[in-house]
């Protein structure tokens, strides 16, 4: 997401676990396979459950295993959002939605997604017992919260409308980022729903404040609402940095590949014990909670990081209605199946997903 906190998106203070942030250090250099490269990831909220695949791999060693030293940062709430730290160099990669790409190169900058984690944005729009919210028909006149103005969950807020023929000025958009803001703007009612991810979904449920009234959480929930697979998570990068650095990119999409299959053939409850304790619970949040949540919404990772048939497409589509984009835009070179393809055969890994048209 554009813009998301970096705290567990929960009510109440959590203490997250410790982050290495990007610092200074060098960016990463491109292997001769005998040294290994750094690379510095900053993720649009690494504590969300939406997120999880990266700090997963560094928990399992797969960054180590694979041969490349990452370091990971996560965006906070009113700072640089994670798509822009990676396009201005401050960060190598940026774990973000793969809608950015095609934002970027509309603005005239090649950016490229290596590896697609998810196939669904990972969000419900949630809204209140009283809303009388339960389709986006019923958004007009409605005051809706987005996690920023210009983010991710602004454009599908705007696009769930215009498919029911609403515009803009129909509704209003509320900036209420994540967790315990977004519940209080629900809970007093400044705002009828928020577009938001596990575990602030499960929090609000608890609270008994409000119910899911779309489904854009999973693969398949994302495919009825928005008319097919919408790619979300992943790792994108300037093709200029991807091309000067093949080898420390293939070594990071080797690694969140096989962190895919990992989460693909274990249990919530494996992944949520995996993970640090600061992520999965807090006084609100109960690790049952969180296993619960990621149990109900697992449905949204792919199992091989290959962008998934028909997505771009589905993507564009969304960007076209809301007229942040056009059919201009050149899918071919917003993305990438190369790497995920060469580290599935260098995992052993068998692939599912049917490939998108697959790019140099």
């Amino acid at each position: 997401m554009r813009r998301s906190v970096a705290a567990i998106a929960v009510v109440g203070a959590l203490t997250l676990g410790t982050v290495a942030c990007s610092g200074g250090s060098g960016s990463s250099k491109s292997g001769s396979g005998t040294s290994t490269p750094t690379v510095r990831l900053m993720v649009g909220g690494i504590d969300k459950q939406i997120y999880l695949p990266y700090k997963l791999a560094d928990q399992l060693g797969f960054y180590k295993k694979y041969g490349v030293n990452v370091v990971l940062s996560t965006e906070s709430n009113g700072g640089t959002g994670a798509e822009d730290a990676m396009a201005s160099g401050q960060v190598d990669m940026a774990g973000a939605w793969y809608n950015h790409t095609i934002d970027f190169q509309v603005k005239g900058k090649a950016v490229e997604d290596v590896v697609q984690l998810s196939g669904a944005p990972g969000e419900r729009e949630m809204c209140g017992t009283n809303s009388g919210v339960h389709s986006a028909a019923d958004f007009a006149g409605k005051t809706l919260g987005v996690t920023d103005l210009g983010s991710g969950t602004d454009s599908l807020t705007k696009f769930l409308a215009a498919q029911k023929g609403l515009k803009s000025a129909d509704f209003h958009r509320l900036a209420v980022g994540a967790g315990s803001i977004a519940i209080a703007a629900v809970k007093s009612g400044s705002a009828a729903c928020v577009m938001t991810t596990q575990p602030t979904v499960t929090a609000m449920q608890k609270l008994g404040i409000a119910y899911s009234a779309i489904d854009l959480a999973t693969t398949s929930g994302a495919t009825t609402a928005l008319g097919g697979a919408w790619p979300a998570a992943g790792v994108i990068a300037l093709t200029s940095w991807v091309n000067s650095h093949r080898d420390a990119t293939q070594r990071v999409v080797d690694a969140l590949v096989a962190t895919m299959h990992w989460i693909n053939t274990h249990t919530a409850t494996d992944i949520a014990n995996a993970l640090p304790p600061a992520y999965v619970q807090n006084s609100v949040i109960s690790k049952a909670d969180y296993i619960s949540a990621l149990s109900q919404d697992k449905g949204q990772f792919l199992p091989d990081g290959i962008m998934p048939a028909g997505g771009p497409k589905t993507v564009l589509a969304m960007e076209e209605l809301i007229g942040s984009a056009t059919s201009s835009v050149d899918l071919s070179t917003t993305f990438t199946n190369d790497f995920a393809i060469q580290a599935n055969k260098v995992g052993g890994f068998s692939t599912t997903t049917t490939p998108a048209g697959a790019q140099g």
